[in-house]
């Protein structure tokens, strides 16, 4: 059997016949935006919450990063009300803006504990796959299925394919989490890997930090994926042990006698396996729409010759939005802003990196910077390292935890025409602001690129 498939079989309720399986799901994550359609389904139905302790919820998207005693956004303010209301009503968790137990819920989850080993987990975001990193089967959903697992704790689902993805050898200086996830969507394609759950393996991914294996599981929806997971390890129990919603004394021993078993088999059968060797990936940058869309950072844009038609009108259509040319050298090309954050990047793993690069220098006066933890214990580790004072006297601020940039819900917004280099998850036209363009890099090209005002290869700065 494949990690995958004990994890399913093991939460089957029932096979419908001739339709979905009734999975039973261990944890619910909820925010303010796929959320209250799904509670007023409840009450139109005169339902309660079936488990509300199986269940966790806070505000991220509409977050400010600059303050948070208010919410200017009238839309956005009626959001996270609503959640906070509605999680009054129906008895169930809720860890508010600007609290110490606040950030954004897929860096929250993994760092209280609340996502284990053998969990299925469920939320109304597509970027749920984090949380696979910790070897849980992880699933973004939508509102409609959001109601059902209120309801009942259970969800309908078709059982997906089962896709093995090794990576082998060890990675080259600068080369980060980041750059490997973007180097495969580029392999793959944002469809490559559709209808599939992704086992992550191999020798590079078992000498991966936590926070490296939360980044790649976190950008397994970018390929079209149903879901990201890691087998875990001792890698994982060390970053689980103490953690506050975690396991203690002799739970905890038995608990890690249990993951230990979460592995796919030697002689598991996947429906589709590929390889890639870690020596072949270079810091990673993208130069159109999709996260697919990527190059190595000394390399260039593709060229317009050997491409059909199509092909062609797909590629001069990204260029045209990114104001880049085929055949184009990216490095060396001005930035004006950088973000440094999301749940893809805004752990204290990525800060640190971020730090190592700044340290020293200058933030480039041309260019603007959001720097922004992904949870308060972020921010808090941040401050404890002394990684503040570092990135205050290079010239940036840190800013407060939200999802900020990495989508136009909050006030950090790119302004149109203006580019950002930004660790965040999707470059789709418009994502980070109206008009504005992204190109998506690890922490350390960010960190390079915000202190040259250029996009920069990290290697020369390390």
């Amino acid at each position: 059997m494949t990690l995958f498939d004990k994890i399913w079989d093991s939460h089957v309720v029932q096979n419908v016949q001739d339709g979905p399986t009734q999975l039973y799901i261990d944890r619910l994550y909820c925010h303010e935006v796929t959320t209250p359609q799904a509670f007023d389904t409840l009450r139109d139905k005169g339902l309660k919450v079936f488990r509300p302790d199986h269940i966790y919820a806070m505000p991220d998207h509409n977050t400010p990063s600059d303050q948070q005693g208010v919410i200017h956004d009238p839309v956005g303010r009626k959001q996270v009300e609503t959640l906070k209301a509605n999680c009054k009503e129906f008895g169930i968790t809720h860890f508010a803006m600007g609290t110490k137990d606040n950030g954004i819920i897929h860096v929250v989850g993994p760092e209280k504990g609340l996502s284990l080993p053998g969990m299925t987990i469920v939320c109304g975001d597509s970027h749920t796959s984090t949380h696979g990193a910790v070897g849980a089967l992880a699933m973004g959903i939508g509102t409609s299925e959001v109601a059902e697992v209120l309801a009942s704790q259970c969800i309908l689902q078709q059982k997906p394919k089962s896709m093995r993805i090794n990576i082998e050898g060890e990675l080259q200086k600068g080369v980060t989490a980041k750059d490997v996830a973007l180097y495969i969507m580029a392999q793959m394609t944002t469809s490559g890997a559709t209808g599939y759950v992704v086992e992550y393996a191999g020798s590079t991914i078992r000498n991966m930090s936590m926070e490296g294996r939360l980044t790649l599981s976190n950008l397994s929806i970018e390929m079209g994926s149903r879901a990201g997971i890691i087998a875990p390890d001792e890698t994982t129990f060390a970053y689980l042990k103490g953690r506050e919603y975690a396991p203690k004394g002799e739970a905890w021993d038995k608990a890690v006698e249990f993951w230990k078993t979460l592995k796919s088999d030697a002689d598991a059968v996947f429906d589709k396996e590929v390889t890639y060797r870690a020596e072949d990936i270079a810091p990673r940058i993208t130069y159109g729409t999709n996260p697919g869309a990527g190059i190595a950072i000394d390399g260039a844009v593709p060229a317009l010759d050997g491409l059909d038609e199509a092909e062609k009108n797909q590629l001069l259509s990204q260029l045209n939005y990114m104001q880049f040319q085929p055949s184009e050298k990216l490095e060396g090309h001005s930035v004006d802003y950088v973000f440094l954050g999301a749940c893809t990047n805004g752990r204290i793993e990525d800060f640190r990196a971020f730090a190592s690069v700044v340290k020293g220098r200058k933030k480039a006066d041309s260019v603007v910077a959001w720097l922004v933890p992904g949870s308060w214990l972020v921010r808090q580790q941040i401050i404890d390292e002394g990684i503040d004072k570092i990135l205050e006297e290079a010239g940036f601020e840190l800013r407060l935890p939200s999802c900020s940039s990495c989508l136009a819900m909050n006030p950090d917004k790119v302004p149109a025409g203006k580019l950002c280099i930004s660790t965040s998850n999707r470059n789709f036209v418009g994502r980070q602001g109206p008009g504005a363009r992204t190109v998506l890099a690890s922490p350390l090209t960010v960190a390079a690129s915000a202190v040259t005002g250029k996009i920069t290869d990290p290697r020369t700065l390390l």
